[in-house]
């Protein structure tokens, strides 16, 4: 089966939460326009606009390969959105910047039911989690060991080696090369749609099928080709995922005050 641009970049989505119509099929590209609820769509372009045209000359397909080459070759980016969550069948919402090398700083929520902050340097990560994330992490668990980890871990900084086993799950995730490995071998079919404005830039919208699956792919018409935004339409796993801050530096500094050293406790 082919690798699509929108397969090959729905990045941390995959890696967090599991985003299964990421993965479009061999069905060939829908070629209904569509527009997005949050994105405003340009009027149509005079024929001196059309000669400066975007990507003129080029397909769907070439253009969604030129998106996936321009976004896989950032050394850092930024990726947020609200998406499906197989697992626990809630929504899963993240804000998270990472890189090439290893490193990742961000939000990580549960859809109502509490979010940590998260940062990832070297072989440290460092997560603040709040009391509706560690209630719902610790149902099944005794009332009074959930009073306890509230009482402990709420609100607070803590940090563990990266290479521990509570921890080692944010080694690919947190790795933006380990999490495009693979992404370049494209053979996108999209089609071309309208232009359109991603948070104010400039995009063309491009749109893929998969069974009764659809997706809309966003692409920066100014600059480098970035993918700014990917939709999933129609289908079991609706959702939308944003892509910005391509190149620039994580976030990734100390926690100021105290901090929690979860390794010495588990000793």
């Amino acid at each position: 089966m082919r690798r699509t641009a929108l397969a090959a970049l729905c990045i941390a989505a995959v890696a967090t939460a599991g985003l299964t119509g990421c993965r479009p099929g061999q069905d060939t590209a829908d070629t209904g326009t569509g527009t997005s609820s949050t994105s405003s769509t340009s009027a149509s372009p005079s024929k001196s606009a059309a000669k400066k045209e975007a990507f003129a000359g080029l397909n769907g397909g070439e253009i969604a390969d030129q998106a996936t080459k321009a976004t896989t070759g950032a050394s850092s980016l930024r990726v947020k959105g609200h998406i499906p969550d197989d697992e626990s069948g809630g929504i899963i919402s993240l804000d998270v910047t990472l890189n090439k090398k290893g490193e990742c700083a961000g939000t990580i929520g549960l859809g109502g039911k509490g979010k940590a902050e998260l940062i990832k340097t070297g072989d440290t990560v460092y997560m603040k989690f709040d009391e509706a994330l560690l209630r719902e992490q610790s149902k099944g668990e005794s009332t009074s060991d959930t009073e306890a980890a509230v009482a402990l871990l709420a609100g607070k900084w803590t940090k563990t080696k990266a290479t521990g086993s509570d921890a080692k799950e944010f080694e690919s995730f947190c790795d933006l090369g380990s999490v495009l490995d693979g992404a370049e071998d494209t053979n996108s079919d999209a089609s071309r749609g309208k232009t359109t404005t991603v948070e104010g830039a400039p995009a063309i919208t491009l749109h893929e099928k998969d069974g009764k699956d659809r997706y809309t792919l966003y692409v920066a018409t100014e600059g480098k080709p970035y993918l700014l935004r990917i939709d999933s339409t129609a289908g079991a796993d609706q959702g939308s995922v944003f892509f910005s801050d391509f190149d620039k530096p994580v976030p990734t500094q100390k926690p100021a005050g105290r901090i929690l050293d979860l390794d010495a406790l588990g000793g």
